[in-house]
């Protein structure tokens, strides 16, 4: 279970972004702090895994909380979730170090995506005493996403743009996904993606697993395959 510390002056958004955290499947809120100053007392007390944390806060602002944190050495990772959409802010801001950037608004799905992330990112470096340089950039995404038939081109009304965000969605993935999950991840309509799945299941991309429930049609499940 990660212990995270969310860092947010907006009792609100404090509440909403709580219930998202602990909706992901092996993670707790363990303290609340409406800013910076409350922050780093927490961190102190509470020794959190992860640390949630808003930009524009009073008192001490999310960077001067997050140059704190790195300055004095806590072990602790940082996850931003801020309107703040400037490039400055965004490079100073991993610059510092944050595992990740989410920019309100924002949707349930991005936040689950950021933290699947990161529980991948550290269960690989807990169960490995080394890493391949095919494993790490698999870790930090540092590699170009794998094009599909550059040279011979695309279905009609396909394109290689939306092809390369929907299998940089899958590649994140742990579980098989449906054809509405990709859509609400990429930001397309459900039979968009379903036309882009189909034609990557059918070039050997993707695996589909058709998963049978109760009342009602069986669901189509797409899982990138890890070559």
């Amino acid at each position: 279970m990660y212990r995270v510390l969310l860092i947010e002056d907006d009792p609100m958004v404090q509440e909403v972004n709580r219930q998202f955290i602990e909706q992901v499947k092996g993670f707790t809120v363990i303290g609340v702090a409406a800013n910076g100053v409350e922050g780093i007392q927490l961190i102190r007390k509470l020794h959190p895994d992860l640390v949630i944390i808003d930009i524009y806060m009073p008192h001490k602002d999310g960077l001067e909380t997050l140059k704190e944190i790195r300055s004095e050495g806590y072990e602790v990772d940082v996850i931003t979730i801020t309107a703040a959409s400037d490039i400055d802010t965004v490079r100073r801001v991993l610059q510092n170090g944050a595992f990740d950037y989410i920019m309100k608004p924002f949707k349930f799905e991005r936040l689950k995506q950021a933290l699947e992330n990161y529980h991948s990112f550290r269960q690989a470096l807990n169960e490995k005493e080394s890493l391949t340089q095919k494993e790490l950039d698999a870790l930090l995404q540092t590699t170009e996403p794998q094009t599909f038939e550059p040279r011979s081109g695309l279905p009609k009304g396909l394109n290689e743009v939306t092809l390369q965000k929907i299998a940089h969605y899958l590649r994140k993935q742990t579980e098989p996904v449906s054809a509405e999950e990709v859509a609400e991840g990429v930001g397309i309509a459900r039979v968009t993606a379903r036309r882009y799945l189909e034609y990557l299941e059918k070039k050997g991309v993707v695996t589909l697993d058709v998963q049978y429930g109760g009342i009602g049609r069986p669901v189509n499940r797409y899982m990138m395959k890890h070559i």
